[in-house]
């Protein structure tokens, strides 16, 4: 390569320009072998020339932790799900759904069977849609209450119905039904008060487990409220007798007791506990025992205890992956018993087919979602606990429904929510609804929305009250307060029992020396005058 070479010239004259940069004063550059130089110069050109290129040293800092921004959502849906009051509106949206199916399904399903026995085919239609209505007011109530209210009325609200409860099973006054003395029947409206238990003890249980968090407090003192009145309930319903209800109050109890951070072994011992009472109930009394040997062995009485199971079994493989159409069921014919209460998801996958069957399950997974989003969003302890217990009451009620119509379980007689016809149990499951619909508008995020204007249609439409932000310092100010009254309640209690028995102890001594006494001192006088007459008899 020759001095000619274009491509030497370029090369040539970049080092030119690179040591005209440096200027004629600066030290060459060190080569390969050479001792290495101090990074910072003392000459003050050097430092000015090498600012640009060299940046200084940053202090040695701790181990960094890579955060990732958070990634905008790539679809329709994701960016839905996305808006701050996304649970809200789908917590309304389901309730909706459901409650609509619900009434269609409970006029196809009862119009038989009401217009045999009452000359019109709306009749149970008409009472469910009364009930509807109402739980609709309840919903609504239920959207307006503040939580502080909530938490102050949910104790004595589980005592009223403790004493509902209790004034059922008093003959004249309790109605059976279905072999049931459960229900409250003025002027053709029946109340079942067991139902209205189910909501008292997840609103009080939440507020008692909310106060008493397991960090601050024992064992003990989480269980000792909650436990005894629990099993009181359960007592007063067996009593009835109701075993549905009292597994549906069981499934509370646990969820009440699951999310308040019960230790593992603790809460699997009282899960075994009540799983062994539940088998001895299921095996104590005739006919539940019957439905039991009827789901081990479903051939032993066919035309009798496992003819409804049967039958139900039939009309769900009528019905096939499309149904028969709406309103077309044949097992509604006097087939199948109770085709409108505890086996209407039979004349659904008859009448609408697998994908009908499909899509109310599909309703109640989606509210499984927005119940435990709901939960995990909230920054109130007591909405937490109440908001996921709703979840897995109505989630596990829905399981054992289907569970015993598609014959995995045994027949238990509890209700599909908002779908099987039950006034009290839609009515009360509405206003769980509204509950957990309120906890949605809790939410931090729902919280400063709706501060800041945005309400959306819904909300101006019914004018709902603006919620309240959660506060933990006051928060932890109430439960302090709470806890020092509690050991105050004790210090009385202990004080007040060490001067009742010191009270007792002086009466009781009192007593003694006052029967003492006379023996005493004529036992002083003659042992006195005894020696009085040996000292003058000396002198």
């Amino acid at each position: 390569m020759t001095s000619a070479d274009p491509r030497a010239r370029r090369v040539t004259d970049a080092q030119r320009s690179r040591a005209g940069e440096r200027g004629r004063g600066d030290p060459p550059r060190p080569r390969f072998g050479d001792a290495p130089r101090p990074r910072f110069s003392e000459d003050p050109r050097s430092q000015a020339g090498s600012s640009r290129s060299a940046a200084p040293r940053r202090p040695p800092q701790g181990p960094r932790t890579r955060t990732s921004p958070p990634r905008a959502p790539r679809t329709r849906i994701g960016a839905w799900l996305a808006r701050p009051l996304a649970s809200f509106h789908l917590v309304v949206t389901i309730a909706f759904l459901l409650t609509v199916l619900g009434l269609v399904m409970v006029l196809s399903s009862s119009s038989v069977e009401a217009y045999a026995n009452d000359g019109s085919a709306y009749t149970l239609f008409t009472r469910q849609a009364i009930f509807a209505g109402v739980g609709m007011i309840l919903f609504f109530v239920a959207l307006q209450i503040p939580v502080r209210v909530m938490r102050a009325l949910s104790f004595p609200a589980f005592a009223a119905t403790i004493v509902l409860l209790i004034l059922v099973l008093i003959p004249g006054i309790g109605t059976v039904s279905q072999g049931t003395r459960g229900w409250f029947v003025v002027g053709g409206v029946s109340l079942q008060p067991a139902e209205l238990t189910k909501i008292a003890l997840a609103i009080w249980g939440a507020h008692i487990l909310a106060s008493r968090r397991s960090d601050l407090v024992g064992i003990r003192d989480m269980l000792v409220p909650l436990i005894p009145a629990a099993l009181l309930a359960f007592v007063l319903i067996i009593l009835q007798p109701d075993l549905g209800t009292t597994v549906s109050l069981a499934i509370i109890l646990m969820a009440l007791l699951w999310f308040a951070g019960l230790p593992l072994k603790l809460f699997l011992g009282i899960v075994g506990t009540g799983l062994a009472g539940v088998v001895v109930l299921a095996l104590t009394a005739g006919y539940r025992s019957a439905r039991v040997r009827a789901f081990f062995n479903p051939d032993e009485d066919p035309q009798g205890i496992g003819y409804q199971s049967r039958q139900a079994m039939y009309s769900l493989a009528d019905g096939g992956i499309l149904g028969r159409g709406l309103g077309q069921s044949r097992a509604k014919w006097s087939y199948l018993p109770n085709a409108h209460n505890d086996f209407i998801f039979a004349i659904i996958g008859e009448e609408l087919g697998f994908l009908g069957g499909a899509a109310v399950l599909g309703l109640f997974g989606l509210f499984v979602y927005t119940g435990l989003r709901i939960a995990a969003r909230s920054a109130d302890p007591f909405l937490r606990l109440l908001t996921g217990t709703a979840t897995v009451w109505i989630t596990g009620q829905t399981f054992i429904n289907v569970g015993y119509v598609i014959g995995l379980l045994p027949v238990t007689g509890l209700q599909l929510p908002l779908v099987s016809a039950g006034g009290t149990s839609t009515a009360t499951t509405l206003f769980m609804f509204g509950v957990v619909a309120n906890a949605a508008r809790h939410e931090p995020e729902a919280v400063a929305a709706l501060h800041s204007g945005q309400d959306g249609r819904f909300g101006r439409l019914l004018r709902l009250p603006k919620p309240e932000a959660y506060s933990p310092v006051r928060a932890d100010a109430a439960r302090a307060e709470a806890v020092r009254r509690a050991e105050a309640r004790r210090q009385a209690g202990r004080e007040m029992a060490a001067r009742t028995r010191s009270i007792t102890y002086d009466k009781g001594r009192a007593a003694r020396g006052n029967a003492r006494t006379p023996d005493r001192g004529v036992r002083q006088q003659r042992s006195s005058g005894g020696r009085a007459g040996e000292r003058g008899f000396r002198r």
